[in-house]
């Protein structure tokens, strides 16, 4: 069940998707796993400095949950090894040709790649590109 390594293949079956909604990244410095539940986070990370929850924009504004940017989710719908070598720097390169920050997150199946939302029809053809 691993993902493809090759990079070269990955690219040509990137088929990159634009998901419906828009995201936020909120810190909680005083949080363990399973707080905040209602806020149905699509990830979690904890840091040093505190627990880092990425949340849909809706449920963070009903919260008052502050946040500094609004975000779109592309999802990388090829299953790609999380030993692959080169393909955040190769996705991220891309975009950042265009100006586009790139905040991406390696999971088991899938890269996702969390976009500015006023450039994220931008970033979705910059990686279509990508397929050759």
């Amino acid at each position: 069940m691993s993902g493809i390594v090759e990079l070269e293949q990955i690219l040509r079956s990137l088929q990159p998707n634009l998901g419906d909604g828009e995201f936020v990244f909120c810190t909680f410095t005083d949080m363990k796993y399973g707080d905040h539940a209602e806020l149905t986070p699509l990830g979690v990370f904890q840091e040093p400095e505190g627990m880092t929850l990425i949340v849909p924009r809706h449920r963070a504004d009903r919260a008052g949950i502050e946040y500094d940017a609004c975000f779109r989710q592309l999802t990388l719908t090829v299953h790609s090894s999380l030993n692959t070598v080169g393909l955040t720097a190769t996705v991220a390169g891309v975009l950042a040709e265009h100006g586009i920050s790139a905040n991406v997150v390696a999971a088991f199946y899938h890269d996702h790649v969390f976009v500015p939302t006023d450039k994220a029809e931008e970033a979705l053809v910059a990686l279509q590109a990508l397929q050759g």
